[in-house]
């Protein structure tokens, strides 16, 4: 039987190319497309993603060359041509970037040299071959950083020597990539550096432009940005490292000294800046310990999700919580050497925890991992239920938490039973909104 992707967690390459330019500031998308590849991936790309908006340039008022039968056989590059023109004329931007979709990369139409014809312009017109079948959402973020990173990044033997580059945190495809990036900069501003991020908060073209200047790149992520991370050291020539996506107290005082390592840190420093950080950590786990031991809130729970979040939540729920993840379904379309990659990351927690992790894109399979771990009560008398428990995944995960009466929390793609602003999950403070969403959820009835 052929295997079909039902309800799929992400878009196609196109999709997450547009995702990542809406996330940076005045940079104006030109798609080279059918009509329907903008309008749908602006639906999938909103509702998906908490109703994050349309942005400054793009949802229903992206610039499109809208090709249709005529340009398919004849090709469409003269139509590309008079809508970048017209793009210029009319959308003030800062970069143009023109992205193609399946239809015209399977045609052969050369946009690139389409593009060029451009080079002259006062503001960059960069080019991305993304043809939605070249891969998903993950794909075209490493399709746009890759491209900026040899194109518009200024080459430099100047160096800053506390400036960082961080990455890794994909814009949309995680719905709380803002406040993420937020609280991991300001962690990292508190050992003496700058951090930049492209896609946060303050961010600026400009830091984009001069970031070949930084002495260290800091990808949090083992799967996403690797790519776009060695294109940057091979142009710019500049190290990176891989880290954890970290939620809670253990995992981001290791992503502290993870980095403080790196960058040749007094550890003095570091320890004192995680200390600072605990104090503050703790003040506030503490308020939530006699409801937790009063109405008993330990539970079981099954994660669902992108390799960052999975990994991050897992341990946070095992080694802060208490509680017994005893099921994680990656849904991420990895390498073999990926997902030994992402594997490690479930070994050796401090509570001993072992959770059951297997890699399935397939939404509708999540109930049968479930099984494998915990059959069905056959009438037995004294059969151990998977009670109480707790599901932490996207909203298709609503209807599964429903099956087994377990109350459910949409942190991963998509989202969309949440509006989401400026919250984080990341860090210290972001774990803290997660143990405030998660306690709320269970205590919302009483």
């Amino acid at each position: 039987m052929s295997k079909f992707i039902d309800r799929p967690r992400y878009v196609c390459a196109l999709g997450g190319a547009l995702a990542t330019i809406r996330a940076l500031p005045r940079v104006v998308p030109i798609l080279h497309a059918a009509a329907g590849c903008g309008g749908n991936l602006t639906a999938a790309i909103n509702g998906g993603a908490g109703y994050v908006g349309s942005g400054y340039c793009s949802g229903l008022a992206l610039p499109s060359t809208n090709v249709f039968e005529r340009d398919i056989v004849f090709g469409g590059e003269e139509r590309l041509r008079e809508q970048i023109k017209n793009t210029l004329k009319i959308v003030d931007g800062d970069i143009y970037f023109v992205l193609t979709a399946c239809m015209v990369d399977m045609i052969g139409d050369d946009t690139e040299s389409v593009v060029k014809e451009f080079a002259d312009h006062s503001v960059p017109v960069l080019f991305a071959e993304t043809g939605g079948f070249s891969g998903n959402s993950y794909k075209g973020y490493d399709i746009i950083l890759e491209t900026l990173f040899r194109n518009f990044v200024e080459k430099t033997d100047e160096k800053e020597q506390k400036t960082i580059n961080l990455w890794g945190v994909v814009p949309i495809q995680d719905v709380f990539w803002k406040g993420n990036l937020r609280v991991l900069k300001s962690l990292i501003n508190k050992l003496g550096f700058k951090v930049n991020t492209f896609f946060g908060e303050d961010e600026t073209l400009e830091d984009l432009k001069q970031s070949s200047k930084a002495v260290l790149n800091v990808v949090v992520s083992d799967t996403f940005g690797i790519e776009a991370a060695k294109a940057f050291e091979e142009v710019h020539g500049v190290p990176y490292i891989t880290t954890p996506f970290p939620i809670g107290e253990k995992v981001t005082a290791e992503f502290l000294r993870t980095i403080g390592k790196a960058l040749n840190i007094e550890e003095i420093l570091i320890e004192d800046v995680i200390d600072e950080e605990k104090k503050v950590y703790y003040d506030y786990i503490e308020r939530i310990v006699d409801i937790y031991s009063d109405i008993d809130l330990q539970r079981y729970a099954v994660v669902v999700g992108d390799s960052n979040y999975t990994q991050g939540v897992t341990r946070f729920l095992a080694d802060d919580l208490g509680w017994l993840p005893e099921l994680v379904v990656i849904t991420d379309t990895l390498n073999d050497n990926e997902q030994e990659t992402v594997l490690k990351r479930f070994e050796n927690y401090e509570s001993g925890f072992e959770p059951k992790v297997v890699f399935d894109t397939d939404t509708s399979s999540i109930k049968k991992h479930f099984k494998s771990i915990w059959p069905d009560n056959n009438g037995s008398r004294y059969y151990d239920s998977f009670s109480p428990a707790f599901i932490v995944g996207s909203s298709f995960e609503r209807e599964f938490a429903q099956k087994i009466g377990a109350p459910h929390l949409s942190v991963t793609y998509p989202i969309s039973n949440r509006l989401v602003l400026d919250k984080a999950y990341a860090g210290y403070r972001g774990a803290l909104s997660l143990v405030e969403d998660i306690f709320s959820t269970l205590v919302a009835n009483r």
